[in-house]
């Protein structure tokens, strides 16, 4: 991490940033001065953007440095097209993921494609899991699903990782749609809701499962 943490120290030293965000004893952290950076890469995710998203909130012109693996830059991406960043006053600093991280998440591209520091690491091509549920007739395909869901304990784990759940009013809430205190919830209404609103926006990092109690 010694370019990384020389490339953070020069957007310092020449004013572009007054904070960058990215881990400290392998927990989210927001450096303030170059001369105390210590970055790491831990094993475990957290949803930088989603941070970011409610430190500019907060502070609308701070600027600032992210540290993006490849899920986190189209995260960004995609929070900025819904207006809930604003890039321009924000600076990426990439690296790819390790090769074991990338098979874990059976993630295709480990890697940003700006301000990548470092090699790229080769995405994961064998998603046969994957494929295999795609294949399935229709009727397997839903069976397969609802015994999925079953197992959910309605912790609000999947919603609260994800950098993309950014409604003001949360639909899993409504007791409308949702049975509000039901455990386990309806089936499949949870899960039907959850995946309509984030059916445009995901991009596929798997933090939701990574969250998940139930191993869903």
């Amino acid at each position: 991490m010694e370019e990384v943490e020389r490339r953070i120290k020069e957007l310092f030293d020449r004013g572009e940033i007054e904070g960058f965000l990215a881990y400290k004893n392998g927990l989210p952290y927001l450096f303030t001065k170059g001369e105390e950076l210590k970055i790491e890469l831990p094993e475990g995710r957290y949803p930088l953007p989603l941070i970011l998203k409610d430190i500019q909130r907060e502070k609308p012109q701070v600027k600032l440095g992210i540290l993006v693996r490849g899920c986190d830059e189209r995260h960004l991406v995609e929070l900025a097209k819904n207006n809930m960043v604003d890039l321009e006053k924000v600076v990426l600093v990439g690296v790819s993921c390790s090769k074991e991280q990338a098979e874990k998440c059976r993630c295709e591209k480990p890697y940003p494609e700006k301000g990548l520091v470092g090699e790229k690491t080769e995405g994961v091509r064998d998603r046969s899991d994957i494929e295999k549920i795609e294949k399935m007739e229709e009727g397997d395909r839903f069976s397969f699903w609802m015994k999925e869901f079953e197992r959910c304990i309605k912790c609000f784990g999947c919603r609260n990782i994800c950098p993309q759940c950014f409604c003001e009013t949360c639909a899993l809430e409504d007791e409308n749609l949702i049975g509000k205190g039901k455990l386990p919830p309806d089936i499949p209404s949870f899960h039907l809701v959850r995946a309509v609103h984030m059916a445009g926006r995901c991009v596929d990092c798997g933090l939701c499962e990574e969250a998940c109690p139930a191993l869903i």
